[in-house]
């Protein structure tokens, strides 16, 4: 990250510039005056003295890791260049092949995977997936070509249940360690890291009843896969137990299958409304602000006239209109989770080959309320 460039700057130039950084034994004076209020910027960016910044420059001894790592991470915020003797050597390259970026939750759990992989010394090559451009196999391929220490896949093909697993076997008798994140196969050994699907919907779905709701759908994407099966299994428990429906109903009439899409949640909402839903849970942030624009173009209010839950808690999603209730992905700890796991299998201590599953957490905002006919429940939004 780069400061913006001062009024009158070329633009262009100033992107393809960083500040070097005076220090001792590059020619440079630590105590000139321009050096000195950097020293001063970096230090108040830090947290830290200006001589502890000096001595980290200068790769003196003395130093906690942890306040190096801080002074390190201010020179990037703040844009100055590290001097070369601070530049780490990577440990080896990893591979981080993940969905399309159009969903705003895959660049949020790049990002943290990124800089776990970071802060271990790794280097990060994030390929993505896109319609009709380079195929898991394909960007595998790549990435084996260039030696890297391992591969993390996000929402691949080991999270469809018509996927042949055998590529996964071929990947692990090259050598080449591998971690799988959303999404779980019995057939194939190997760390995998997902969410508790199962719970995300009884949250949703308890939420939902709670405000008086009883014609619940719930939007998600194709059957094939394990996280969708997952979701559709808690939906049909909860709705069962909480409001006595069978599962054959429930199935058949209150769940919609479509695209993972803003486009899929519109049209999966209209056919629930359609059926006389009163909320909507969404397996996705994008299908929820699909369902929202459904609801709006039938002239309804959200959420007065029909709640929506969406899945993720996508980044910037609690500024929707409104504020959106939904189901929080653990992202944070599942990234950090998938480079510890595989950097163990890296370093030849393997975790188990079995699945690490991280419990959802349920944001109300302003997207849910009471049902139709029955105000005299509280809100649900803050």
């Amino acid at each position: 990250m780069t400061q913006q460039p001062a009024a009158g700057r070329s633009t262009a130039r100033a992107a393809r510039t960083r500040r070097p950084i005076g220090v001792q034994g590059e020619n440079r004076r630590l105590q000139s005056t321009p050096v000195t209020t950097r020293l001063a910027d970096i230090a108040a960016q830090a947290g830290v003295s200006e001589a502890t910044v000096s001595r980290v420059l200068n790769g003196k001894p003395g130093v906690a890791a942890t306040t190096r790592q801080s002074v390190l991470a201010a020179l990037d915020v703040l844009g100055y260049e590290r001097p070369v003797r601070l530049r780490q050597r990577s440990e080896g390259l990893v591979g981080l092949i993940t969905p399309e970026l159009e969903n705003p939750i895959f660049p949020a759990l790049a990002q943290v995977i990124g800089q776990a992989l970071t802060r271990q010394g790794y280097t990060p090559v994030l390929a993505t997936q896109t319609p009709g451009g380079s195929t898991e196999d394909e960007l595998t391929e790549m990435l084996v070509d260039r030696g890297v220490a391992g591969i993390i896949y996000v929402s691949g093909l080991h999270a469809d249940t018509t996927a042949d697993t055998q590529r996964y076997e071929r990947l692990r008798a090259q050598g080449v360690p591998f971690v799988l994140v959303d999404g779980f196969s019995p057939k194939v050994q190997a760390p995998f890291i997902s969410p508790d699907d199962r719970a995300a919907m009884a949250l949703a779905v308890t939420h939902l009843v709670s405000l008086g709701h009883t014609r619940i759908g719930l939007a998600l994407g194709p059957k094939r896969f394990v996280p969708v099966q997952r979701k559709i299994e808690g939906f049909v428990r909860t709705v069962q137990e909480q409001l006595g429906l069978s599962a054959e109903t429930v199935e058949t009439e209150l769940v919609q299958h479509s695209l993972y899409t803003l486009e899929g949640g519109q049209a999966a909402a209209t056919a629930l409304m359609d059926r006389d839903c009163t909320a909507v849970v969404c397996a996705s942030d994008m299908m929820a602000l699909g369902a929202i624009r459904a609801a709006r173009q039938r002239g309804l209010d959200v959420p007065k006239d029909i709640s929506v839950v969406g899945f993720d808690d996508s980044p910037l999603i609690a500024f929707t209109d409104p504020p959106l209730t939904t189901v929080r992905k653990p992202v944070p700890a599942m990234g950090q989770a998938a480079v510890r796991t595989l950097l163990e299998e890296i370093g030849g201590t393997p975790a188990p080959h079995s699945e690490f599953v991280f419990m959802p957490e349920l944001v109300v905002r302003g997207s849910t309320a009471s049902a139709p006919g029955d105000r005299n429940r509280p809100q649900g939004g803050e």
